[in-house]
């Protein structure tokens, strides 16, 4: 594999690409805050992108807010993701690439092909099942091949869904088959919004969701085994007694990535995988007539490019106020967090799941604080200390992989735990 070690020609343990965007900024205060964890209780770092008065901007701007005036001195590396030789530049100075600029299906490829032919590890916050499930069946043989981890939705999407389905399992006593999540978000009196990058990430996803079938077909994959009862799957909207108020299917990637990871650990370890619904709250009935709306609105505009414009151009209107091209308040991150909560069944120990209706129950939870830009830049930051505190953890190859392949042996879940992301039982066998 590439190596986990800083040395004379690759400086830097990280580097956080993309710093002077609007996540990428609450990235840097991250690695700032967090810089005794790295190897050796210390961490060498530098911030990239394409404006060198942005960055140093970034920096200043973060030193103030952390009153940490050496960040000031953090090293700053023009790399532009048009411009191949520049990003072959900063590769060969990283270990690991932190890499903010997206959306990813415009901007990412690039990154991981510099990673790879550099030697650089690269981690991602992307929550686009194209990018990620393309990027899997374009390079993984190759990132194999040079000993290179590419680690996708290191972020909110979705590592409290591919960890949390680890956690629960490891929690359970017997074989877990099949796990629900429902994810809630709450907010305060200023209440909540998302930068626009990830409303347009939507856009185009939605827009482009025959390229990501015609991905699935070229993996070719064999439908994995369903043990013991098959999952039943929900209604477009339900009112969930789990989470009691209405919910509707999650469209984000966590199901797409969990799915990946269970079929990492069929394939190359032998687990019995787990079937896996992911669902959202939605609150009560006046916001599932606005859901309703705004979604049949929503997939009537990505279908044609005036709708795209529009949708793009208008994010605030379109999208009630949830998306913003200036993002949230600090004020609405400080009264916003999140809810992950895991209704898992399967069939306790000795008992045997091809036989009868599952016999055993458990209930888990991830929490944490405002999941775009405080749980994202920490889960992002830990998994790459993760990576560079624990290699023996880490499968035996590198490749093109998602957090619960790379990180189920590791102690991140503790990692986090420490850092405002807590795993938790709550109803226990």
């Amino acid at each position: 594999m590439a190596a986990l070690k800083t040395s004379s020609k690759r400086p830097y343990h990280l580097i956080v690409l993309g710093a002077s965007g609007f996540t990428g900024q609450f990235v840097v205060e991250e690695v700032a805050r967090i810089i005794e964890e790295g190897p050796g209780g210390t961490l060498q770092w530098a911030v990239a992108g394409r404006s060198r008065h942005r960055l140093e901007k970034t920096l200043s701007q973060a030193a103030d807010a952390l009153s940490k005036p050496e960040l000031k001195s953090v090293e700053v590396i023009v790399a532009d993701v048009a411009e191949a030789e520049s990003l072959a530049i900063m590769c060969k100075q990283a270990v690991i690439v932190l890499n903010c600029v997206g959306p990813y299906r415009f901007y990412g490829e690039p990154v991981v092909k510099a990673c790879i032919e550099n030697g650089a590890h690269c981690i991602d916050i992307c929550g686009e099942p194209q990018f990620l499930e393309g990027i899997q069946l374009m390079y993984h043989s190759k990132a194999e091949e040079n000993g290179v981890y590419v680690i996708g939705s290191c972020g909110f999407d979705s590592i409290p869904a591919d960890m949390g389905i680890i956690y629960t399992r490891n929690h359970f006593q017997g074989t877990l088959t099949a796990v629900e999540s429902f994810l809630t978000i709450s907010t305060g009196p200023e209440g909540g919004c998302a930068h626009d990058a990830t409303w347009q990430s939507a856009i185009f996803g939605f827009a482009d969701s025959g390229n990501l079938r015609r991905i699935r077909k070229k993996f070719g994959h064999k439908p994995l085994p369903a043990v013991g009862a098959r999952i039943k799957k929900r209604g477009a909207v339900f009112f969930s007694k789990e989470i009691e108020q209405y919910a509707i299917p999650f469209m984000g990637s966590d199901p797409s990535v969990v799915r990946r990871t269970q079929r990492f650990m069929h394939e190359e370890q032998k687990h019995s995988p787990v079937q896996y619904m992911a669902y959202v709250g939605i609150g009560g009935l006046f916001s599932v007539v606005k859901t309703l709306f705004a979604g049949i609105m929503f997939w009537l505009m990505v279908k044609f490019s005036l709708g795209r414009g529009l949708l793009t151009q208008f994010p605030e209107f379109f999208s009630f106020g949830l998306f913003s091209k200036s993002g949230p308040s600090k004020k609405q991150m400080d009264g916003t967090s999140f809810s992950m909560r895991f209704w898992g069944e399967g069939y306790s120990s000795g008992q045997d799941p091809s036989q009868g209706k599952p016999d055993s129950t458990i209930s888990t939870e991830v929490t944490g604080p405002e999941p775009g830009y405080i749980a994202t830049p920490i889960a992002m930051v830990q998994a790459a200390i993760t990576l560079l505190n624990e290699p023996h953890c880490l499968p035996n190859k590198g490749g093109v992989f998602t957090p619960g392949s790379v990180f189920a042996r590791s102690t991140l879940i503790e990692r986090l735990n420490k850092h405002g992301i807590q795993f938790s039982i709550k109803n226990p066998q």
